[in-house]
C-alpha cells in the first residue's frame, strides 16, 4: 500500500542538567576501567557506590507502582557498570601498591575479623544469597510478569474500554492508562534483560577476587615475603574488597527484587503489609497460644516464650478492637417505591430502558465506585462531549418477566441486548487462554463474548494475584449498556433531537443553516446524514463542518449516502484521529488490489457483491484478531467508492472494524500496514 506521509520537523529537546550529569558518569566509568586513582578518591567513590545503592533501596520501598520506577532497568545497569570500575580500580591498587584505602582495609579487618577463612565464608554466603536466591528469583519474576503482561493486554484493554464506555474515565484518562500498560510491559520486560547484568556482576565479582588472591600471593612471593605475609597481606585487601563491592550490590538486588514482586496495587509497601498482614486477629490469637505452649517444652528457655506470646496476645486483641471500630453502619433500609403511575404514562414507550431482575436491584443505587444510576449520569456526560449525542432519560426498573438475575436493555420498545449478573460477585477476565482458572462459575462477557468467570468477593484478591482483570457488576451492566447505545446511537436520534440541533447550530451561524434549510435540503435529509454517521460512531458535536459540506453538494445530489461520504471526507481529520495513536500512527489493514477490483466490478450484481463482500468480511475479522492479539486496533483502509458497502456490513459482525477510504486517511502523519486482506483459491472459487 502507499501511503502518502508527511514530513514533521520534530523540535529539538533543550539539553539540562540531568544530561550533562548523565555523560559525567558515564565518563567517570569509563575512567575507572581505564585510568589509576589514589586511594582517597577510591574511597571516596566506593562510600559514593554504598550512598547511591542506600538511595535506589530506599526509592523502591516508599515507590507504590513498579511502573512509577520505570527508568530502575537502566539505573540498574549504570550501577552495575560503576560497581565494576569500582573492582578494576582496586583491583589494580592492590596488585600494584598493596594498598587499596581505608573503605577496603575496614571492610577485610572490621567486617570479617581479619580472618581469610571467615572472610572467604562470609564472600561465599553473599555471592551466594545474591547470584542463587534474589537475581535469580527476581529474574524469574520479572520473565513471567512480562509474559503474562504481554497475554494481558487485549483483556486489559478491554477493560479501558470498559470504564471508557461505562463513563468512569474519560477520553484523556484512557489514553493514559494504555500508555501505563504499554510502559508496565516494556519495565518488566527491561528487568528481565537487565537481571542478567546482575548476575553476570556476581560472577565477575567472584572471578576478580579469585583473581587478585591468586594474583596478590604470586606479587608478594616474588617480591621477597614468605607465604604467611603475602597471604595476611593481601587475603585481608582482596575479601575486603569483594565485600565492598558485593554488600552494594545485594542492595541493589534486593531493591529490584521488592520492585518487581511487589504487586499491581497502588498503596507504599509498608502500607499493604501492613494491611494485609494485620487484617485477621485469629492469626495472632492462634500465634499466641502456640508460642506459649512452645515455652513450656522441656529445654527450651521459657521467658521469652511467653513474652512473646503475651506481646501477640495484646496485638491481636488490638487487631481485633481496631476492626470493630472501624465497622461501617449498617446501610439505611430501601426507600419505598412510589404510588402505581397513572394509566396513561403506561402507554408511552420510553426511548432508553433497562429492565432488571428482583436480584439485581440493589446494583442500581449502590455498588463499589457508584451505582448504575450513578454510571448512567456519566455515561450521559460522556456521550453528548464526544459524540454529539443527547441522550433521552434512561429509566431503570425492575421487571418481574426476566430472570431474578437477568437484564435487558430496551430501545424505542425494542430489546437490543440482554445479560445476567451474579450479585455478591465480580466478573474477573483471564490475563490469555493459558490463565490458571480461578473458584467461580465459568460465563462469558456479555458485552464483548470474551471468556471470563464469575468470582466472590471473598475470591477476588486470588483472581487479581493471578492476573486476572476484575470488574465491578455495576460496571459490567453500564459497559453493555454503553455500547449497546454506540451501537443503535442511529436509532436513538429523533428527528425532534436534529431540530434542536440545527436550532442551537443557527443561534451561531444562521446563514450557514439558511443555506441548507429548508431548501435545498429538508430536516428529514439532514436527519438522515445524522443518522448515518452514527451508524459508524462518527461525532456530530460539531455541526458546523457538516452543514458547510451539505450546502456545498445538496445542489448536485440529495442522496443521504452520498452526502454521507462527503462529510465524511470533509471531518475525516476527527475520524482517523479516532484511530491513530500519541505519536499519529495509524495501524491499517488493506486489501488486495485484484479483490478491490472483484468487488467493484460485482457492484452490478447484488448476488454476487453480497457473496464477496461475506468472504472479505470473513478474512477481515480473521486478520483483525489476529492484530488484536498484539494489542493493536487496526482499521481497514480501502477505494472511496467501496467504503460504504463493505462498511454496513461489518457494522453487523463483532468486533466492529472500522472502514476508512483512501481519502480520508491523507491527512495521517505515518500509516503501519500490518496486513494485506487476500482470498484463497478456495474462496475464489467459492464466490465465482
Amino acid at each position: 500500500m502507499s501511503a502518502r506521509t508527511n514530513a514533521v520537523a520534530l523540535p529539538t529537546k533543550k539539553r539540562g542538567t540531568g544530561e550533562l550529569v548523565l555523560i559525567a558518569c558515564v565518563g567517570i566509568i569509563l575512567g575507572l576501567l581505564l585510568l589509576p586513582l589514589p586511594t582517597p578518591l577510591l574511597d571516596a567513590l566506593l562510600a559514593l557506590n554504598i550512598t547511591v545503592c542506600l538511595i535506589v533501596l530506599f526509592t523502591v520501598l516508599l515507590t507504590e507502582s513498579p511502573r512509577a520506577f520505570t527508568s530502575f532497568p537502566s539505573l540498574l545497569l549504570f550501577l552495575t557498570l560503576y560497581r565494576l570500575g569500582l573492582n578494576v580500580a582496586s583491583s589494580r591498587l592492590i596488585l600494584l601498591d598493596g594498598d587499596a584505602g581505608k573503605v577496603i582495609e575496614a571492610f577485610g579487618k572490621f567486617v570479617v575479623g581479619g580472618d581469610l577463612v571467615v572472610g572467604v565464608i562470609v564472600f561465599s554466603i553473599l555471592v551466594i544469597v545474591q547470584f542463587v536466591v534474589i537475581t535469580k528469583g527476581a529474574g524469574r519474576i520479572s520473565e513471567v510478569a512480562a509474559r503474562f503482561t504481554l497475554d494481558g493486554m487485549p483483556g486489559k484493554q478491554m477493560a479501558i474500554d470498559a470504564d471508557l464506555n461505562a463513563g468512569i474515565i474519560d477520553g484523556e484518562q484512557a489514553r493514559k492508562r494504555r500508555s501505563e500498560l504499554v510502559k508496565e510491559t516494556e519495565f518488566y520486560g527491561a528487568m528481565d534483560g537487565a537481571s542478567k547484568f546482575v548476575r553476570g556482576d556476581a560472577v565477575a565479582g567472584l572471578i576478580i577476587t579469585v583473581v587478585n588472591l591468586i594474583g596478590g600471593l604470586v606479587l608478594g612471593l616474588l617480591e621477597g615475603m614468605d607465604l604467611a605475609e603475602a597471604m595476611h597481606r593481601y587475603s585481608i585487601l582482596t575479601i575486603g574488597d569483594g565485600l565492598v563491592a558485593q554488600v552494594p550490590a545485594l542492595i541493589v538486588s534486593t531493591a529490584g527484587a521488592l520492585l518487581v514482586t511487589k504487586s499491581s496495587s497502588e498503596e507504599l509497601l509498608a502500607a499493604e503489609l501492613g494491611g494485609q498482614l494485620f487484617a485477621n486477629e485469629r492469626v495472632f490469637a492462634l500465634v499466641a497460644v502456640a508460642v506459649s505452649v512452645l515455652g513450656l517444652m522441656p529445654g527450651l528457655p521459657m521467658l521469652p516464650f511467653l513474652l512473646l506470646g503475651g506481646a501477640v496476645y495484646a496485638l491481636a486483641r488490638v487487631v481485633s478492637n481496631r476492626k470493630s471500630q472501624a465497622k461501617p453502619p449498617p446501610p439505611p433500609p430501601p426507600a419505598a417505591k412510589p404510588e402505581s403511575e397513572q394509566i396513561e404514562d403506561l402507554l408511552a414507550t420510553d426511548r432508553l430502558l433497562v429492565e432488571v431482575g428482583y436480584r439485581l436491584v440493589g446494583l442500581v443505587q449502590t455498588g463499589p465506585g457508584g451505582g448504575l444510576l450513578d454510571r448512567i449520569g456519566q455515561l450521559r456526560r460522556r456521550f453528548a462531549q464526544d459524540i454529539g449525542l443527547v441522550l433521552p432519560p434512561i429509566r431503570v426498573r425492575d421487571a418481574a418477566s426476566i430472570d431474578a438475575r437477568g437484564y435487558r436493555i430496551v430501545v424505542n420498545g425494542e430489546c437490543v441486548a440482554e445479560g445476567s449478573i451474579h450479585p455478591g460477585c465480580v466478573l474477573a477476565m483471564p490475563p490469555s487462554d493459558r490463565a490458571e482458572p480461578v473458584p467461580g462459575v465459568l460465563t462469558r462477557d456479555p458485552t464483548f463474548g470474551l471468556p471470563a468467570y464469575w468470582v466472590r468477593e471473598d475470591d477476588r484478591d486470588e483472581a487479581e494475584l493471578k492476573g486476572y482483570t476484575v470488574i465491578e457488576p455495576s460496571a459490567v451492566l453500564a459497559t453493555h449498556l454503553s455500547e449497546s447505545i454506540k451501537v443503535h446511537a442511529h436509532d436513538i436520534l429523533s428527528r425532534d433531537d436534529t431540530k434542536s440541533r440545527v436550532e442551537q447550530l443557527k443561534k451561531a451561524s444562521p446563514t450557514l443553516v439558511d443555506e441548507v434549510t429548508p431548501s435545498p435540503l429538508g430536516l428529514g435529509d439532514v436527519h438522515r446524514v445524522l443518522k448515518n454517521l452514527l451508524r459508524e460512531n462518527v461525532s456530530i458535536k460539531h455541526l458546523a463542518p457538516v452543514f458547510e459540506t451539505l450546502a456545498d453538494h445538496a445542489g448536485r445530489t440529495k442522496d443521504a449516502d452520498v452526502l454521507t461520504e462527503f462529510v465524511r471526507e470533509r471531518i475525516s481529520r476527527s475520524i482517523v484521529g479516532e484511530y491513530t495513536d500519541a505519536k499519529g500512527t495509524l495501524v491499517a489493514l488493506t486489501l488486495d488490489p485484484m479483490l478491490e477490483q472483484q468487488v467493484a466490478e460485482s457492484a452490478n450484481d447484488p448476488n454476487r457483491l453480497g457473496q464477496i463482500v461475506r468472504r472479505v468480511s470473513e478474512l477481515t475479522l480473521k486478520a483483525f484478531a489476529e492484530q488484536a492479539k498484539t494489542g493493536k486496533n487496526p482499521v481497514l483502509v480501502v477505494r472511496p467508492t467501496l467504503r460504504r458497502v463493505l462498511a454496513l456490513h461489518l457494522l453487523e459482525q463483532k468486533p466492529r472494524v472500522p472502514v476508512l477510504s483512501y481519502n480520508e486517511i491523507a491527512s495521517v502523519k505515518r500509516i503501519e500496514p500490518v496486513s494485506v486482506v487476500r482470498m484463497t483459491e478456495e474462496t475464489r472459487e467459492a464466490v465465482r
